[in-house]
């Protein structure tokens, strides 16, 4: 205890708690101990920079349960397992396990895994002209985006597919349904596409939310002031009343704000989900 006054860590316990053997106020001392002198070399940790975008595809693949967790976009899809595992995901069964190097050894396995998922996406028809195994090997970030974004894209509208009794439904639909929902609903607000520049203020995301699950909004939160300010504002209301209505939404405000039409999509897809499950 003298060489621990010395240390400034004489704290907690006194010789005869030692004798004792308290469990607790020993562990106090030795907690007190390693955080004021750990006598380790001080870790430098290199933060991994993303952007929304991939930040987003990334919550996408691990809410799909996907092993092992996701934490870089690139590094951690170089050998092809997550991928073909997002592939089974989306479309079960479509995957031939026999044909999966689930723990590949060497690069020319991982290879082999990759070229079998650009092999899956063509079967789905995605677009990859140009796009090849290696691509995502190498971790090309461009390359790598187009294919993950076409999971995404493929997952979504499967699930709307099955919730509208098989048929399958494009963006020119999506768009059509939501014009369709809030003017139901009594309002005059409409787009022309998922990268409708009048999307940034958010209010049709919001009237939208509205038509599906009447009395969610409180249109007096809503902004109008026309103000960069106002529109996040009206964007963060949009996704948490989304949210709050059951829809499963992947876009951040700044996505809406920045008429992101990828985001947007994921966002009326979703609540295109909960009007058709309802």
């Amino acid at each position: 205890m003298d060489n621990a006054a010395k240390l400034d860590c004489k704290k907690f316990v006194t010789p005869k708690d030692i004798v004792k053997g308290n469990q607790k106020l020993n562990l106090a001392f030795v907690a007190n101990l390693f955080n004021t002198w750990p006598a380790l070399e001080p870790v430098e940790f290199k933060a991994v920079e993303e952007t929304r975008e991939e930040k987003t595809f990334r919550n996408w693949m691990n809410s799909l349960g996907v092993e092992p967790y996701v934490g870089n976009l690139y590094e951690d899809l170089r050998n092809g397992v997550i991928l073909l595992q997002l592939f089974d995901k989306v479309q079960p069964g479509i995957v031939d396990q026999k044909r999966v190097n689930w723990n590949p050894p060497n690069t020319y396995k991982k290879l082999e895994n990759c070229n079998y998922a650009i092999e899956l996406g063509k079967q789905l028809n995605f677009s990859l002209v140009g796009i090849q195994g290696k691509d995502v090997m190498d971790a090309n970030k461009t390359l790598t985006l187009a294919i993950v974004w076409q999971l995404m894209r493929f997952n979504i509208l499967s699930i709307l597919n099955r919730l509208g009794g098989g048929k399958k439904i494009s963006d020119p639909e999506i768009i059509a349904w939501a014009n369709d929902k809030v003017k139901s609903s009594g309002k005059t607000s409409k787009i022309g596409s998922f990268h409708d520049p009048s999307l940034k203020d958010g209010i049709f995301l919001i009237e939208l939310v509205d038509a599906v699950k009447p009395g969610t909004v409180d249109f007096g939160l809503i902004e109008r002031g026309g103000s960069e300010k106002d529109y996040l504002l009206n964007a963060k209301y949009a996704i948490s009343i989304a949210r709050k209505a059951g829809a499963v939404v992947f876009a951040l405000p700044e996505d809406v704000v920045e008429v992101k039409n990828k985001m947007i999509m994921t966002y009326i897809a979703g609540l295109m989900a909960i009007a058709l499950s309802s």
